[in-house]
């Protein structure tokens, strides 16, 4: 039986963010698992989780825990920006349960101090704020391509929407996560499994060096850009992303750890 694929969305979305992804892969046979990370979408927050030292290992052991519950143990994690440290962070905590990782529009080093200041600053503001209305105006201008600005505004308003919606808890709670987050290269190079470094051609905020480095890490890698959009392909360009992901599923399939 065929892996079945988790999809891990970005920040600061939720699981929304992969509905014109879902079907295509679906259609070509495999089950496919779309969680909302902790603190966004339909998963419940309030004040006492800040109280715990916000962390993508907690994000990992909830989306662990989701596949304990549906009895998956043999699954290809495909991670969005976000997603992606916390498929990263999941290759730490339980490697024997990857069958294959495909990293979106993310980066495997960790954050710069400037960065770092950054999301902690932004943390403060939206609780302070309880609104990320804010959020939404700094951030839209760097999270699509310019093609999707120049000619799909029907997209930017979508994106501009879900970021309005997040809740201001939820975004404190990834953004001193990811403050936290560690250098993955060499838990990428220890991965034995097939990986996808998947890139849209106009993402600035993780660079094609970036991909460079993930894909130059990993044993096993293929890499596939897509022209005409930002950091968020799946949003952007959901038919091309959808290909990718199936043309590397069938790879990964084909592999006898796989059946």
């Amino acid at each position: 039986m065929a892996p079945a694929v988790v999809l891990l969305h970005a920040f600061p979305l939720d699981k929304r963010m992969w509905d014109d992804v879902v079907g295509p892969i679906a259609d070509s046979g495999w089950d496919v698992v779309v969680p909302d990370l902790i603190g966004f979408g339909e998963s419940v927050l309030d004040e006492d989780d800040l109280d715990e030292t916000p962390s993508l290992a907690a994000q990992a052991r909830g989306v662990l825990s989701i596949l304990d519950q549906i009895g998956l143990s043999n699954v290809v994690v495909c991670g969005l920006s976000l997603g992606g440290y916390v498929a990263m962070e999941m290759i730490r905590q339980d490697p024997s349960r990857i069958a294959g990782l495909a990293l979106v529009d993310t980066k495997a080093t960790a954050d710069t101090e400037e960065a770092r200041a950054n999301r902690l600053r932004v943390a403060d503001q939206v609780l302070e704020s309880e609104s990320t209305e804010a959020l939404s105006r700094a951030m839209l201008p760097n999270l699509l391509g310019a093609t999707t600005h120049q000619t799909r505004p029907d997209v930017v308003e979508k994106v501009r929407g879900w970021i309005r919606e997040a809740d201001p808890i939820g975004v404190a709670i990834a953004q001193r996560a990811m403050a936290a987050r560690p250098d993955s290269l060499a838990d990428l190079a220890s991965l034995a499994v097939p990986g996808l470094v998947l890139w849209g051609s106009e993402d600035t905020l993780s660079p094609r060096a970036e991909q460079d480095l993930m894909v130059d890490a990993m044993r096993d890698a293929r890499f596939v850009e897509i022209p005409g959009c930002g950091h968020l392909a799946a949003v952007e360009a959901p038919e091309a992303t959808a290909a990718a992901l199936i043309t590397f599923l069938r790879d990964v399939e084909r592999l006898p750890s796989a059946t």
